[in-house]
């Protein structure tokens, strides 16, 4: 069980809601005035790092998306693809640098001036590389979440776009499902056979 200390994220929740903790959905399971707990599974450890995670860890806390309104960033579900390790910060005149690196079945979705949650935290990808990734981040959003509190190997977790992984999985459904198997490589075979190229 985890118990996280929090007041405004409270406003209008309800045991059973969905609150993301450093961009990891859990469900909230108690509340009292002052906070909340929430169940956290074996899996979620393993694939997470909210198992690094001490007394008085200051963590990212957000509410499940409201259907009625404008919303910043991108589409975060909350369900992270794994995680990645700060490589690298640096500042320059009005930002903040954080490189990160991360595994190739998660670089594979990130794409430059694209977007990645970084602990939970919408961000806009400055640049991609075969080992990591990079974003820029304004001192408004290095206050207000816990990227303030980072350092170089830090372990943070990591969720793409969901819109590549669709796109990936519908390309694929028809070979892969002729071919006898689950998933396939997109090639540029297959693009010209389908009229892209």
């Amino acid at each position: 069980m985890l118990g996280i200390g929090c007041k405004t994220v409270l406003e209008g929740t309800k045991i059973g809601d969905s609150i993301a903790v450093n961009g990891v959905c859990l469900t909230v399971t108690s509340m009292s005035d002052h906070g909340y707990t929430a169940d956290v599974m074996a899996e979620t450890l393993h694939r997470s790092s909210l198992g690094t995670l001490g007394k008085n860890s200051r963590v990212n806390l957000e509410r499940a998306m409201a259907a009625d309104g404008r919303f910043g960033g991108h589409i975060v579900a909350g369900h992270i693809d794994g995680t990645g390790t700060i490589q690298h910060i640096r500042k320059d005149d009005t930002a903040v640098w954080y490189q990160i690196a991360a595994e190739q079945h998660i670089l594979r979705y990130i794409v430059e001036k694209g977007s990645v949650a970084v602990d939970g935290i919408s961000l806009t990808v400055a640049r991609v590389t075969d080992r990591d990734f990079s974003v820029s981040v304004i001192p408004h959003t290095q206050s207000e979440t816990n990227l303030v509190d980072r350092r170089i190997g830090d372990v943070v977790n990591l969720e793409c776009d969901v819109v590549g992984k669709y796109v990936e999985k519908l390309c694929c459904a028809d070979r892969a499902a002729d071919e006898g198997k689950i998933g396939c490589a997109l090639s540029e075979q297959f693009l010209s056979e389908h009229g892209f190229l």
